[in-house]
């Protein structure tokens, strides 16, 4: 794997992240509603996915990632992937039958995130030693 994946993997992490904020900023309580879930539980996800998102733009701006941040960043990812799976077990009465499906694909997909970021983490020193 090339630095400029890892980059790409990062931006593309990033990317999602900022799509969660937006959607927990400016439409909480509408989604809450198509979920099943309480609009406070939507709104903090994507605050957190705030914080997540500027991790993941500051590695992928570093010439070579710090592989220390881009493992920071996938256990944070494996974070939210428990998270995901309690949110849904807590809420799991309350939760429509589409909310559990996108609870539970979102999470999946930042699962793939994580393994992706935490393979490739030391991608720079493999490149160096040649």
């Amino acid at each position: 794997m090339s630095i400029l994946n890892l980059k790409n993997i990062l931006i593309a992490d990033a990317i999602t992240c900022g799509g969660v904020f937006a959607i927990g900023l400016l439409a909480a309580t509408p989604v809450g509603a198509l979920l099943g879930l309480p609009a406070n539980v939507v709104a903090t996800g994507g605050w957190i996915c705030l914080a997540a998102a500027l991790l993941m733009v500051i590695a992928a701006r570093q010439a070579v990632p710090s592989a220390a941040l881009v493992k920071l960043i996938a256990l944070g990812n494996l974070g939210w992937v428990a998270a995901s799976f309690a949110v849904a077990s807590f809420f799991a009465d309350r939760m429509t039958g589409i909310g559990i499906i996108v609870v539970a694909a979102q999470a999946l997909g930042v699962l793939v995130f994580a393994i992706l970021e935490w393979k490739d983490a030391d991608v720079s020193r493999r490149s160096l030693v040649v």
